[in-house]
């Protein structure tokens, strides 16, 4: 078992910035691929972005792209989300997974899931 914990998520302000971090204890394992979900209000959980096992190989999704990056510090079991030019429809709960192997962009894919972390940006 994975268990995984999300922190840094507050009220911000449009254009402002954000990192994110999740925490993972228990069976954690270097080889396991990461990634970062989101759900705003009233929609489904989506996509944002993940990475490999070592941190060479990162997926995000178009409305992030440039603006949101995905880290991992193995020695310290975390992984971050630098989220920059926040913009309100970023607003969301954000969930960190983790899955045993490589990089998956949907739910499905992911075997442990943290509890998510709110992130609002204001107008």
């Amino acid at each position: 078992q994975v268990q995984l914990v999300e922190s840094g998520g507050r009220l911000v302000q449009a254009g402002g910035s954000l990192r994110l971090s999740c925490a993972a204890s228990g069976r954690t394992s270097s080889s396991y691929s990461m990634g970062w979900f989101r759900q705003p209000p009233g929609k489904e959980r989506e996509f944002v972005a993940t990475i490999n096992w070592s941190g060479g190989s990162t997926l995000y999704a178009n409305s992030v792209k440039g603006r949101f990056t995905i880290s991992r510090d193995n020695a310290k079991n975390t992984v971050y989300l630098q989220m920059n030019s926040l913009k309100p429809e970023d607003t969301a709960v954000y969930y960190c997974a983790a899955r045993a192997g490589g990089l998956a962009v949907v739910t499905t894919g992911y075997d442990y899931w943290g509890q998510g972390t709110q992130v609002t940006v204001s107008s």
